[in-house]
């Protein structure tokens, strides 16, 4: 895989992987897979919050719901 960057990105990622010991390689791959999770967790996020707002729920619900949950569970669940 090759691509390019400005230089004062590439410049900066040669003094962060200096500074912490760890080659270029190591920081970008790091930083993409960081960047892939990110993603993943926004999109989860961008469901939960459009199936809460289909059910007209908000912020100021989420205490309560957890509280209801945790009365209906089972004890011995962690």
């Amino acid at each position: 895989m090759t691509f390019s960057l400005p230089p004062e990105l590439a410049k900066q990622i040669r003094d962060v992987a200096a500074e912490e010991g760890r080659s270029r390689s190591e920081l970008i791959r790091e930083a993409l897979l960081r960047y892939v999770e990110g993603s993943v967790w926004r999109q989860v996020l961008s469901y939960g919050e459009a199936r809460a707002r289909e059910r007209g729920l908000g912020p100021a619900d989420v205490g309560r719901l957890v509280e209801e949950y945790r009365a209906e569970a089972p004890s011995t669940r962690a």
